[in-house]
């Protein structure tokens, strides 16, 4: 039997929170029986977790995305008291951007380290995104003890010395729809190497549709399409994958209620 876990989408973000029913419709009907609806910044954040409560199968993060500059900045308190709602399973999206963000980083360096701060506090695995900030984003794991927590790796699109990094430390690494990209030789070898019991699929959705709906807004739906192509590169049936990534994915959440 196969069922998936969308292990990170926004399902508030345009253009699924304007048709949310049928976009988990659609989900159902590709046996995605469960997902992650991921914070980006406190302003919204109410939206996300009303999402979360009106479905049983629906999980909300709380957290500030590296690239909102101008959001409000979260507290370790606030986020940890945030945190204590029963859909709320992580802390995050946090981490380091620097590809979309340029200048002094300090400010984004310590808005991460509160996020670790309050993943350790509300004992929350943390959501971690890092683009072109790797070596930093694990030295802040490191120095801070985010291995107390734990974390998953989102979205994940660097070497293997940085999987080994992550792994090393306790962490999980979530294979997005990139792992289907002609162009991305490199990590489709990580995707090979990568422990079976530490792998989770996302979407990303609204972004990074999978081959074969590239040029589509993407939607929970279409993580059978990453879940198949990781399955298939590991030389593992559809079923096996997705049982194990589901297993995965309410070990790391541990707080998650199937």
């Amino acid at each position: 039997m196969i069922s998936l876990v969308d292990s990170h989408c926004h399902l508030n973000f345009e253009p699924m929170g304007d048709d949310l029913p049928a976009v988990l419709e659609r989900a159902r009907a590709a046996n995605v029986d469960y997902m992650l609806c991921i914070s980006v910044n406190l302003e919204d954040y109410p939206e996300v977790l009303a999402i979360a409560q009106a479905h049983e199968n629906i999980f909300a993060s709380v957290g500030v995305h590296p690239c909102y500059q101008d959001a409000k900045e979260p507290t370790v308190e606030e986020l940890v008291s945030l945190a204590q709602d029963k859909k709320v399973v992580a802390i995050g999206e946090t981490g380091l951007d620097y590809f979309r963000v340029n200048g002094d980083m300090g400010w984004q360096q310590d808005r991460f380290v509160r996020h670790i701060e309050a993943g350790i506090a509300a004992d929350k695995p943390l959501i971690i995104h890092t683009r072109e900030a790797a070596d930093d984003t694990m030295a802040l794991l490191k120095a801070h003890h985010a291995d107390r927590c734990g974390a998953v790796m989102h979205c994940f699109a660097e070497d293997w010395d940085t999987a080994k990094k992550a792994l090393d430390l306790g962490f999980y690494i979530s294979m997005s729809g990139i792992v289907t990209f002609n162009s991305a030789t490199g990590l489709k070898e990580v995707a090979k190497q990568l422990p079976l019991d530490r792998i989770l699929v996302e979407t990303d959705a609204p972004y990074l549709a999978p081959v074969p709906m590239r040029g589509r807004p993407n939607q929970p739906a279409f993580v059978a399409h990453t879940a198949q192509y990781v399955a298939d590169l590991k030389g593992i049936s559809l079923e096996a994958l997705s049982r194990q990534t589901s297993d995965n994915f309410f070990e790391l959440f541990g707080s998650a209620v199937k």
